[in-house]
């Protein structure tokens, strides 16, 4: 059920209204796809006419892009963690790069919600919105896009210059697989029809790994 609200009257109290609408489009991410997140039902939810919601963020895809932010901020920290217990700091560049590739592609798969606002991000999220919208959101990016670049290279150095091309390929691959994931089930049933067709269907994280194995071992320098 919504949550009804006065007219913010206060910073303090415009504050906890957008954190209400944004942690309401974070529960509805949790049940359906970014494509059917509406903000009709947005605004029901929260509580808020839609006019109102409006005055907070400028569009449904304004409120999608800070969320993506959110998410990618808070999946970076918790990726620090699992990647400095995971790597083996002494093994050779190949072991290190398999380790790598094993954790991100558990770590993104985990986050299927994170995986489809990267999907939607270039196609349907960065239109219908402002300049200054799209601004503020590409600075946030590529602060984020540092943070894990220099998390890269902490655990596999021999990256270098390929650190940051490789962390911006790792995200643009999992928003692409996530769309594949969970196949319709139209799509299950011509598997279970003629097994030969579902040859090359692999799980998120199978797909996730072997992309970002092969990236790693093409920009890898060789021995």
């Amino acid at each position: 059920m919504g949550v009804t609200f006065q007219r913010a009257r206060s910073e303090e109290q415009r504050e906890i209204r957008r954190r209400a609408i944004l942690d309401t489009a974070a529960a509805m991410l949790d049940e359906m796809p970014v494509a059917e997140v509406s903000l009709n039902e947005l605004s029901r939810r929260v509580g808020l006419a839609k006019s109102n919601v409006l005055r907070y963020f400028e569009s449904r895809e304004a409120v999608l892009l800070e969320l993506l932010d959110v998410f990618l901020e808070s999946w970076l920290a918790e990726l620090a963690d699992e990647l400095a217990a995971g790597i083996e700091a002494h093994a050779a560049p190949e072991v290190r790069a398999g380790q790598l590739a094993e954790i991100l592609s558990r770590s993104l798969a985990d986050r299927v919600v994170l995986c489809d606002l990267f999907g939607a991000q270039g196609g349907v999220l960065e239109h219908n919105v402002s300049v200054e919208v799209v601004k503020r959101h590409k600075r946030s990016s590529l602060t984020r896009l540092a943070a894990m670049t220099e998390l890269m290279r902490r655990h596999v150095p021999e990256l270098g210059d390929d650190a940051q091309l490789f962390c911006l390929m790792s995200l643009v691959s999992a928003g692409a697989l996530s769309a594949y994931v969970p196949p319709p089930p139209s799509l299950l049933a011509a598997y279970a029809d003629e097994p030969a067709l579902g040859v090359l269907h692999l799980d998120l994280r199978d797909a996730l790994r072997i992309s970002f194995t092969s990236a790693l071992l093409g920009v890898l320098p060789r021995a």
